[in-house]
């Protein structure tokens, strides 16, 4: 009775299994790190955007300050959210040269 089977031992499929349980411990942290990254540098840039067309609006209108809901759509195209993030109480003013927002807990500020 010598039959040759062909195929994989449990232990064979064990080893696999908890090598790829590492390789997904080690990737899905950096993954999230790299997407808060992200979303914070694209907070960033919408900030600066508001504070640009806030700017611009204070120059044309003869302002001291801006608020969000005038800015949309006529000084920069409607934003996206991209972490659940308000902007909607914004206001840009000539004096006070920065913007803040948070956004997951942490405070992203964009001085101009």
């Amino acid at each position: 009775m010598n039959k040759s089977k062909k195929g994989f031992t449990l232990v064979e499929i064990m080893i696999v299994v908890v090598i790829i349980g590492l390789l997904a411990a080690m990737a899905i942290p950096a993954f999230q790190k790299v997407r808060e990254n992200s979303q914070q540098k694209t907070v960033l840039n919408n900030l600066r955007q508001i504070a640009s067309g806030g700017q611009q609006y204070i120059l044309e209108k003869g302002t001291d300050n801006a608020s969000f809901s005038a800015l949309e759509g006529v000084y920069f195209p409607t934003i996206k959210t991209v972490a659940g993030e308000d902007y909607s109480g914004l206001t840009v003013s000539s004096d006070s040269g920065s913007l803040s927002i948070d956004v997951a807990g942490k405070t992203i500020v964009y001085t101009y």
